[in-house]
């Protein structure tokens, strides 16, 4: 059981992340939150505190480089350098090209681009300085394919993976682990309202947390680089 660890989790409040985050809870970790609704957020926190964790959370705009920096600095001065950091919030803008907004486009890539870089970018160096931790990077299948009226989305995820490939070859010879987790269809809000029936037979956030949790739980000397998932039913 992974217990004891300083774990950072983006996109906490909802779906995948708060999934990870009950599932981390019962190992006394240190966990920070971080997502948008302080109020999930909250309500997130007093559950984990109850089942043995200390919790922290951070409600703000994961693109603002202050309030990254600002939270890294909190996370730190509290529970020292991070173990973990999961880089998980991100959305989808699915249209034809032409009717994408440039705006539209600058804010998506910021969140699924810019805000796991900036969260690496502030993690890091406690990492480096202890010699350890593992950075895990939350993408989608479509890191790997793509699909009309998906060019925004599919340009990010491409671009994230990107990052985090390069990542890991900067980082290996400090000690330091980054993974990347591929999912296929998930029924959580980003799909819409979780528990439609055409999504019965999607991945649920717990399956998610899982294989997310699988991925963390390895030895010093093991990193698994690259996870794909998918639901049986869906043709990949």
């Amino acid at each position: 059981m992974i217990s004891g660890k300083s774990v950072f989790i983006t996109g906490a409040s909802r779906g995948i992340g708060r999934s990870l985050a009950i599932k981390l809870a019962g190992g006394s970790n240190r966990l920070g939150l971080l997502a948008r609704n302080e109020a999930e957020l909250e309500s997130l926190a007093a559950s984990c505190r109850q089942d043995g964790s200390q919790a922290m959370v951070f409600a703000g705009d994961l693109t603002d480089e202050g309030f990254v920096r600002e939270s890294v600095s909190a996370m730190e001065s509290a529970f020292g350098p991070l173990d973990f950091l999961v880089n998980n919030a991100g959305y989808g803008i699915f249209k034809p090209a032409e009717e994408i907004g440039l705006d539209e486009w600058r804010q998506l890539m910021d969140v699924n681009v810019a805000g796991t870089f900036i969260c690496c970018k502030y993690f890091v160096p406690g990492m480096k300085g202890q010699g350890r931790g593992h950075i895990i990077n939350i993408a989608s299948d479509v890191a790997k394919r793509n699909f009309a009226n998906g060019s925004l989305y599919c340009a990010s995820k491409y671009a994230q993976d990107a990052f985090s490939g390069a990542l890991r070859k900067e980082l290996r010879p400090f000690g330091i682990k980054v993974s990347v987790v591929y999912s296929g269809l998930v029924d959580t809000h980003f799909h819409g309202q979780p528990g439609a029936a055409h999504a019965a037979t999607w991945l649920t956030d717990q399956d998610m947390a899982d294989a997310i949790y699988y991925v963390m739980d390895q030895p010093p000397h093991v990193v698994v680089d690259e996870l794909m998932i998918h639901p049986l039913s869906q043709e990949y």
